[in-house]
């Protein structure tokens, strides 16, 4: 498990349809246009102003990482809180789950769950747990 990758309300970024799908496909969409020498005609096709720079971005250094290592939106309330009370995860906090929770427990159905293996086994249980369901190829939005 690459621990720049937990999000303090238990998501795992390596989990997510962008870092798993989205982010290999810009891989291989890159370097085929790359060969094609897209990179010298890219500024003449009508409407490309700044998708190559996006999508070079994206194949080379990659999408984003957790929230705790800087990504994602500085103003999450979780975030935020579990910042302020200097927890790694919010299932470790002795107030979880709070009201911050109610919204990610609906996108997320097995966040909640996740949560309580944290609680009730610890990191390794957890992290165990995320690496099957990567090798698996799971995302998030297979949940939905």
């Amino acid at each position: 498990m690459n621990r720049k990758y937990i999000c303090y309300c238990g998501l795992y970024c390596e989990n997510c349809p962008v870092k798993a799908k989205i982010e290999p496909a810009a891989k291989v969409l890159y370097d085929e246009m790359k060969k094609a020498k897209f990179e010298e005609i890219i500024d003449m096709i009508p409407g490309s102003s700044g998708f190559w720079s996006f999508l070079t971005s994206m194949a080379e250094q990659g999408v984003c990482v957790s929230c705790q290592e800087g990504s994602g939106n500085p103003g999450c309330k979780v975030r935020i809180c579990a910042q302020e009370k200097n927890v790694e995860m919010c299932a470790l906090c002795e107030s979880y789950p709070c009201e911050l929770f109610a919204k990610y427990f609906e996108g997320y159905p097995v966040l909640q769950s996740d949560n309580a293996v944290i609680r009730e086994k610890g990191m390794d249980e957890w992290s165990k747990l995320q690496d099957e369901r990567k090798a698996r190829g799971f995302t998030y939005a297979d949940l939905q």
